[in-house]
């Protein structure tokens, strides 16, 4: 259903069962998936790609150009997910041409007033809390939760099932697993809880345990302690992952535990 009281291009295409409120505004390119509702007063800007059964919820401005004085009018794109949330007066930006897609994954909450600039990667059932702000070309894997007015850097990375303290400054990677708060920005610890909930068993996540203390609680830095990881502790998927996220890492990685 669609109201009469709305601003939509007849370029626009939009999937069955998409619930459109009044006072919306939709431009030419864009596609809208199936099922999907779309606020009062939302307004949906050229190249968005948005999934089935989204939600925009009222003054989101999502697919506006990248503000980035580099942007030189480009046809780049934001892409979302299906079944993903984004709330009241969030801002998510497309592309640049350094690499043209904004992605936000599926099964993502982006809370009031979360900002996603030019270029970022957003992995599935990512949750930004409210006033989250991401710089550009941003990576943040599956599973990651960024606390209430996060601020992060351009180019950081922030593993898969990572916990981000509300109220921090991320300026280094986060990596995989790892809960992360204080300034500056330090591991505190793994995301047991997290993990549990989404079905890690006992040992996985003991087996996580042992590898951060190496890094972040043994105090040695990092050349050594990815040398004491490899000979010291058995193989496992936690500690592949874990140690190709480092091996990627260009910005360094956050502080060790502090005591």
């Amino acid at each position: 259903m669609i109201s009469i009281q709305t601003n939509i291009s007849p370029g626009a295409k939009i999937g069955t069962g998409t619930k459109i409120e009044p006072f919306v505004t939709i431009n030419s390119d864009v596609v809208i998936g199936q099922n999907c509702w779309i606020g009062p007063y939302a307004t949906i800007m050229d190249g968005s790609r948005i999934g089935n059964n989204c939600k925009i919820f009222p003054g989101a401005v999502v697919g506006a150009i990248p503000q980035d004085l580099k942007y030189a009018g480009e046809n780049s794109i934001l892409e979302i997910g299906d079944n993903t949330t984004v709330r009241e007066f969030a801002t998510l930006n497309r592309g640049t041409k350094a690499t043209m897609t904004t992605k936000i994954g599926s099964n993502c909450l982006l809370m009031a007033y979360a900002h996603v600039a030019h270029d970022c990667v957003i992995g599935n059932h990512v949750i930004l809390a409210n006033n989250v702000n991401l710089a550009g070309h941003i990576i943040i894997d599956d599973y990651a939760i960024l606390g209430g007015l996060t601020a992060v850097h351009q180019f950081v990375k922030i593993g898969a099932h990572a916990m981000i303290g509300g109220g921090s400054l991320v300026m280094k990677d986060v990596p995989p697993f790892a809960k992360a708060a204080r300034e500056p920005l330090s591991y505190e610890g793994v995301n047991s809880v997290g993990l549990r909930r989404r079905g890690f068993e006992k040992e996985q996540i003991n087996r996580i345990h042992d590898i951060y203390r190496f890094l972040f609680i043994k105090h040695r830095n990092i050349s050594k302690a990815i040398t004491d990881i490899q000979n010291n502790l058995p193989d496992s998927e936690e500690k592949t992952k874990i140690l190709h996220f480092i091996s990627q890492s260009e910005r360094g990685l956050m502080k060790g535990i502090r005591r």
